[in-house]
């Protein structure tokens, strides 16, 4: 059986961690012995894998020349969530749910970060459109360092229809764009939120924002008009979570 490539320290961790039993060959360069391919290999065992070695010039081959650190893990593929399973988990979110959907992003390594900074942000999914959009490839895999296979990833037919099936979830959707109708920061985004971000170039699409509740601009102050997609999702993910943190000032008591 083959099984999707997942290269590098960070994202091999993470799948012996959490998914040993779709982890279906372990390949270790054989010249690595320093400490953090010694604790890869020691996690493999007790999980149940046993490591291979193989040399860096097999390696290289296998990932197509990319930076695998001396890792190289062929897995089970993981399945994305349709819109049905989405929906299911943003009912069942603790909390106020907390959505990046990504516009038809297209190049891997900005969905790799994207997967990686939502994680870090607390976020409850990742979306993106089927077609024309990045989908979880080795690439990707490698970039969010271990967030795609924590982050849940739903891919959807119909993106319009999934922003209109999460607002009537009780989701807000907020549109990104250079004119925006609000500045970032002067938003409220502690309430179930999904934020949605345009693809490389292009922004979001006409349906895409027409079914948004509000837009955002992200405050430019230098020279370039724009960011990259995944710089974007980190600002906007972060101040929601700064937001979501903040304590309720307690009212003064009446004298």
């Amino acid at each position: 059986m083959s099984g999707s490539l997942v290269f590098g320290l960070h994202a091999v961790r993470a799948v012996l961690a959490r998914r040993p039993k779709d982890v279906l060959r372990l390949s270790v360069a054989a010249a690595r012995d320093d400490a953090r391919a010694r604790e890869l290999r020691a996690l493999a065992v007790s999980q149940g894998v046993t490591p291979v070695a193989a040399s860096a010039e097999a390696l290289d081959l296998e990932t197509g020349g990319a930076v695998h650190q001396g890792v190289v893990a062929e897995v089970r593929p993981s399945t994305p969530l349709n819109e049905n399973s989405l929906l299911e988990l943003l009912m069942a979110a603790e909390g106020p749910a907390l959505v990046l959907v990504l516009d038809g992003v297209s190049d891997p390594h900005n969905l790799g970060a994207c997967l990686r900074t939502a994680d870090a942000a607390g976020a409850t999914a990742v979306v993106a459109p089927r077609d024309r959009a990045a989908g979880l490839t080795p690439v990707v895999r490698k970039v969010a360092a271990g967030a795609a296979e924590t982050m849940p990833f739903a891919q959807v037919t119909n993106l319009a229809r999934a922003l209109r099936d999460m607002k009537e979830a009780g989701l807000w959707i907020a549109g990104t764009a250079g004119d925006g109708d609000k500045d970032l920061y002067e938003a409220d985004l502690r309430g179930p939120l999904a934020l949605v971000m345009g693809s490389e170039g292009r922004g979001l699409r006409r349906l895409t924002r027409e079914c948004c509740d509000f837009s955002l601009q992200l405050p430019m102050r230098g020279s370039v008009a724009s960011l990259n997609v995944s710089v974007a999702a980190g600002i906007a993910l972060y101040e929601a979570l700064r937001q979501r943190r903040q304590k309720v000032a307690k009212p003064e008591p009446v004298r």
